[in-house]
């Protein structure tokens, strides 16, 4: 596995505070449940970047990363659709939540196929959520043009957690020496989209 390197370190750690500055900086107008899905997302995404710079990309060899790792956009997405489609929240909670179980059991009790499914269909659904619901609201005037660049965050954590995802199934879509050398970038550029489409909400 790819040893993690200094620059990584640097990274993460930029995205780590673009995180915590996000989660402090959230939560004017909004309901405390939308607040209390992005604080999740973002918590995560700080505390994994953390663990990276303490542990290396060795870390990512834990099953539980993946679960944890689908927080960030269950999570996210969720608090979207909160937001700006409150009227579908408690359908798309249920979803969220029963995802979220489902790719737990299935990372401990199955390997195969349905686990990859169930892995893509989940991960797919809250990242196209995340990269449409900004880009439609703000095509449609009822958000800011700059709040669109919250859907770039997701087109760019759909790849990151599609890439990590398949990875630790161990069908990786790259290589993953690749995918680890543009993780930590990722992982900034997506955070820093996020953080900058947010302020124009």
């Amino acid at each position: 596995m790819k040893k993690i390197t200094i620059l990584d370190r640097v990274l993460l750690l930029a995205t780590g505070l673009l995180a915590a500055y996000q989660i402090v900086s959230e939560g004017e107008g909004l309901s405390s449940f939308t607040v209390g899905c992005y604080t999740v997302a973002f918590g995560t995404l700080l505390v994994a970047g953390l663990v990276l710079i303490i542990m290396g990309f060795e870390g990512l060899k834990n099953k539980a990363v993946v679960i944890v790792s689908t927080l960030i956009p269950l999570s996210l997405s969720l608090g979207l659709v909160s937001e700006n489609a409150s009227r579908f929240t408690w359908a798309y909670g249920i979803f969220a939540v029963v995802g979220l179980l489902l790719i737990s059991i299935t990372r401990y009790s199955s390997t195969g196929k349905f686990a990859t499914i169930i892995l893509a269909v989940v991960h797919g659904t809250a990242g196209l959520i995340i990269f449409l619901l900004p880009i439609l609201l703000s095509v449609q005037g009822l958000k800011p043009a700059g709040y669109s660049l919250v859907g770039v965050g997701g087109a760019l954590i759909g790849v990151g957690g599609l890439l990590l995802a398949f990875l630790r199934a161990g069908k990786p879509l790259l290589s993953e020496r690749t995918i680890l050398s543009i993780l930590p970038l990722l992982l900034l550029l997506m955070t820093s989209a996020f953080l900058i489409g947010f302020s124009f909400s």
